[in-house]
C-alpha cells in the first residue's frame, strides 16, 4: 500500500512539474494575438542611380514575438535627372516594385526600444522608362519596352520605438537579393542592394 501511495504522489508531482516547464508554443491558446499595418519611405541606389523606393506591409504578431504578413514595395531610379525644363532627349529610368510574404521575428517588443528583423520573399518586376522631367508626370514607354520579372528575398534589420500603444516608427536597413536581371545594356545584378528606410506601424502590438 506504501508503495502504491509513493508512486501515486511521484505521478502528480511530475504531472505539476510538466506542467509548470510545459513547451510555450508560438500558437499556443493563451498568447496574445496582435495585428498592425504600415508603410516606409527610403532611399537605395540602383544602377549607380539615387532611387526612392516605398511601400506598405501588413502582419498577424503572435506573443509579440513574431509577425507573419505580406509586403509589398515599389521604386524608381535617376531622381537627379528630373528638372522643371524639359530635356531635349528623354532620360531613361528604371522603374518596379516586388512583394510576398513578410516573416518578422521580433526581440524585446514589449519594451520602449527593440529590434526586429523582417525578411521579404517574393517575386517583382522591372521595365526601363522614359521621363521627360516634372512637367508630364507620368512614364512614357519607349517603343520596345524592355521589363523582367525577377525573385526576390530582402532581409534586414530595424531599430524600434513604441511612440504609443498603437504606433511604432522605426529605422531599417535591408539588403535586396534578386534573381539575375536581363535587360539591354543593363547588369545582371542591377536591383541588387541596400536599403535604408523609415517605417511607421500602427495597430494591436
Amino acid at each position: 500500500m506504501l508503495i502504491i501511495l509513493a508512486f501515486v504522489c511521484t505521478f502528480a508531482n511530475a504531472q505539476d512539474d510538466y506542467r509548470n516547464n510545459e513547451i510555450q508554443t508560438v500558437f499556443a491558446g493563451d498568447n496574445s494575438l496582435g495585428f498592425y499595418g504600415g508603410f516606409s519611405l527610403g532611399y537605395t541606389q540602383i544602377n549607380g542611380k539615387d532611387a526612392l523606393i516605398s511601400g506598405g506591409r501588413g502582419a498577424l504578431i503572435f506573443n509579440h514575438s513574431l509577425a507573419l504578413g505580406l509586403a509589398g514595395y515599389g521604386f524608381v531610379n535617376g531622381l537627379e535627372e528630373y528638372n522643371l525644363q524639359d530635356p531635349q532627349y528623354p532620360e531613361y529610368s528604371l522603374a518596379g516594385g516586388y512583394g510576398g510574404l513578410l516573416i518578422e521575428p521580433i526581440a524585446g517588443g514589449l519594451k520602449p526600444v527593440h529590434f526586429s528583423f523582417p525578411v521579404v520573399i517574393g517575386m517583382g518586376g522591372v521595365a526601363l522608362v522614359e521621363n521627360y522631367g516634372w512637367d508630364y508626370w507620368d512614364y512614357h514607354y519607349p517603343e520596345s519596352t524592355q521589363y523582367d520579372i525577377f525573385f526576390v528575398i530582402e532581409p534586414g534589420v530595424e531599430l524600434e520605438f513604441n511612440v504609443a500603444r498603437f504606433f511604432r516608427t522605426a529605422a531599417a536597413v535591408s539588403y535586396r537579393f534578386t534573381s539575375d536581371i536581363e535587360l539591354n545594356e543593363t547588369d545582371q545584378n542591377v536591383l541588387k542592394g541596400l536599403n535604408f528606410k523609415l517605417a511607421f506601424k500602427f495597430g494591436k502590438f
